[in-house]
């Protein structure tokens, strides 16, 4: 294992965002895990009150296209999601999965895309998750964790869920997908994909009102987002336009699952409380994807199914986000069990 690269600073949560109206002091820390395949290092952070509680640990896995920090730890307006949960009493932890984010590059991403086929599947993606869950809960000796998953982030926790009951808390399923309809897209993967952060902004506002799109996501906002996106590929930020490099692995799941009427994971095997939070204008993966899912979850002890109004793909970014914050605190917050 790497050395440890331990930060440790008080931030203070202002505005009477959090429940609790004293500031707490957080606790920030980042480490380099060794992965279960040799060479490749994963990256995690972690917030925390400076008093633990084992029972309150939850780790945060992204989707598809940029790590944790672009999604749960951007400082909007001072706060991020991974600060809003710590400072609610909470081990908030993120993992980057290889190839994205701050977590190694493998090395079919310093080739040509065409040259190899696509990286990173899901099964991939759950032997590094697999590994963050093993190391957080050895360090707090601890034997339960919550997860929370967006977009492919759910889909891997989700069959997470499936396949170690024995280590999980609870679980929530952001944006979820499920099965689709329609034409696939045959064109040959290779290795990676590239995008542009702002273009994904563009993309994900596709079902917006017009005149709701200016307030949705403020310009300094996307600019941070973009930011945040870039600095987890420095060598497709060099590139004109900047882009970020992402594994296409997600997609070629996604057409021989997904698009071929094939689940990947079964959520009635799930028995954990589970929240399924969705956004209204979600151009990405419709609501109708996060209702089936929540209908197949027959064996979880609980479960609830959430719509915040006004908000896309990206709603945990938005002028919404506190919405999403209550909500999965809310689940949280309560019993695991009845």
């Amino acid at each position: 294992m790497s050395q440890l690269l331990l930060l440790a600073f008080a931030i203070a949560c202002a505005g009477g965002r959090v429940a609790d109206p004293a500031s707490r002091s957080i606790v920030s820390e980042e480490l380099r895990i060794p992965a279960a395949d040799a060479g490749i290092e994963l990256y995690l952070r972690n917030k925390h009150p400076a008093a633990l509680d084992p029972a309150k640990i939850v780790l945060f896995v992204h989707g598809g296209g940029w790590g944790g920090e672009a999604t749960f730890d951007l400082q909007l307006d001072g706060t991020s999601w991974l600060d809003y949960v710590a400072a609610h009493g909470w081990d908030a932890w993120l993992v980057d999965v290889r190839g994205h984010g701050a977590s190694t590059k493998p090395p079919e991403m310093e080739r040509p895309a065409a040259e190899s086929p696509p990286i990173v599947r899901t099964d991939v993606a759950l032997r590094d998750v697999g590994s963050a869950t093993e190391l957080i809960l050895k360090r707090r000796g601890a034997s339960r964790i919550a997860l929370i998953g967006w977009s492919w982030g759910a889909a891997i926790v989700g069959t997470f869920a499936t396949r170690h009951r024995e280590s999980l808390s609870r679980l929530v399923l952001g944006a979820p997908g499920w099965l689709r309809s329609g034409p696939v897209d045959t064109t040959p993967l290779g290795a990676y994909l590239m995008m542009e952060p702002r273009f994904s902004v563009e993309r994900a506002q596709r079902n917006v009102p017009p005149e709701k799109k200016a307030g949705l996501m403020p310009a300094a906002w996307i600019a941070q987002f973009e930011a945040a996106a870039l600095a987890g590929d420095p060598e497709g930020a060099k590139q004109t336009p900047p882009v970020v490099r992402y594994p296409s692995g997600m997609v070629q799941d996604g057409r021989e699952y997904w698009a071929a009427g094939k689940p990947y994971y079964d959520p009635s095997q799930i028995d954990v409380p589970v929240l399924v939070i969705h956004a209204e204008w979600d151009a990405m993966l419709p609501s109708s994807l996060a209702r089936a899912v929540f209908d197949h979850l027959t064996n979880a002890p609980r479960r609830r199914f959430v719509e915040v109004g006004e908000g896309t793909h990206f709603v945990f970014l938005e002028k919404n986000r506190f919405q999403v914050f209550r909500e999965v605190q809310l689940f949280l917050d309560e019993p695991a069990r009845p």
